[in-house]
């Protein structure tokens, strides 16, 4: 059947859904994504949904999409970050072909917008299980950059968890604290691959301000007002209604340098874990880079968190 190929709009959240579950059937990811989880991911500022998302239809069936994300900084590099699922039934050369086509093309005319002249790469991220798409990036030039893990660790038989350094406090997140840990992440995380500052809209749109933040579970070091270490967690629903588990997810993890060696980091996470624990959370995941340079890996081993599963970056200049 020839496809149709068309932006999307947010009045195609549920075909875009039914997709997502077509292709996990297939893939096993272990995403699983509602019309609302959806629908608030196209409503973010990065996302121009007119001029970079392309959907193919078969007739009413979405068959496949592809999304490209503005970074909010291009120090040195624009890092464009690029989305796509394609049904299982659709997953032919042409389909790959003209995904990578227009995300060649798109991406030039979302990079001139946002930063013009500044040089960019594409980034497209795929789980160890998605085969099609890994054949599709490296026949149009896309090289393997990075591998990210997910760790996950079960909160009913929790092993003792590290304590903070004498002298070093953790205390509730509390939104008057929320910028002040928007700068600590973007000091925390500059210089590692991948990474770009957030400007406040996307933060609050993604983090803080997301319908899945937990900040009864989310804890901070401060110093006055400067934060100087957090974990910030997030609770996802839908993956608890498609699982019947309850994950709490550790999605930033980070200690300023001068508090770095001194077990701050598996001290303050270990004390979220008890947090959720108590909250009523069955698991705790997180997602890392293998070749963190502050050696992240190891901190979350000592809290008890192992490696699942594998993530992969892809990159074409």
């Amino acid at each position: 059947m020839d496809l149709t190929w068309r932006p999307l709009t947010l009045d195609d959240v549920p075909a875009l859904t039914r997709l997502y579950a077509a292709a996990e059937e297939v893939d096993r990811t272990g995403d699983h994504f509602s019309d609302e989880d959806l629908r608030d991911e196209l409503e973010g500022p990065n996302i121009d949904l007119a001029r970079a998302t392309t959907g193919a239809w078969a007739g009413e069936t979405l068959a496949g999409y592809g999304l490209i994300r503005r970074r909010d900084a291009a120090d040195p590099v624009h890092m464009i970050r690029l989305q796509s699922v394609v049904h299982p039934m659709h997953r032919t050369d042409a389909v790959g072909a003209h995904l990578v086509e227009w995300f060649s093309r798109t991406s030039r005319e979302v990079n001139e917008r946002a930063f013009p002249g500044a040089p960019f790469e594409l980034h497209h991220g795929r789980h160890q299980h998605e085969r099609w798409i890994t054949g599709v990036l490296a026949g149009a030039g896309f090289t393997h950059q990075r591998t990210m893990v997910n760790m996950r660790v079960g909160l009913a038989d929790l092993p003792p968890q590290p304590p903070l350094p004498d002298g070093v406090t953790a205390v509730p997140f509390d939104f008057k604290y929320d910028l002040a840990a928007l700068d600590a992440r973007n000091d925390t995380f500059a210089g590692h691959w991948g990474s770009t500052a957030y400007e406040p809209e996307a933060w609050h749109h993604l983090v803080t301000g997301s319908k899945d933040f937990r900040p009864d579970v989310s804890f901070l070091v401060l110093d006055g007002d400067k934060v100087l270490a957090f974990v910030l967690s997030h609770f996802y629903q839908s993956e608890a209604a498609a699982t019947g588990i309850r994950e709490h997810y550790a999605t930033w993890v980070g200690t300023r340098a001068v508090l770095r060696g001194r077990g701050v980091a598996s001290g303050l996470l270990g004390h979220t874990l008890l947090a959720a624990k108590a909250a009523g959370f069955a698991r705790s995941a997180l997602n890392v880079d293998v070749d963190n340079a502050h050696r992240a890996l190891g901190v979350y081993e000592r809290c008890g968190y192992r490696v699942e599963d594998e993530w992969h970056v892809y990159v074409r200049s």
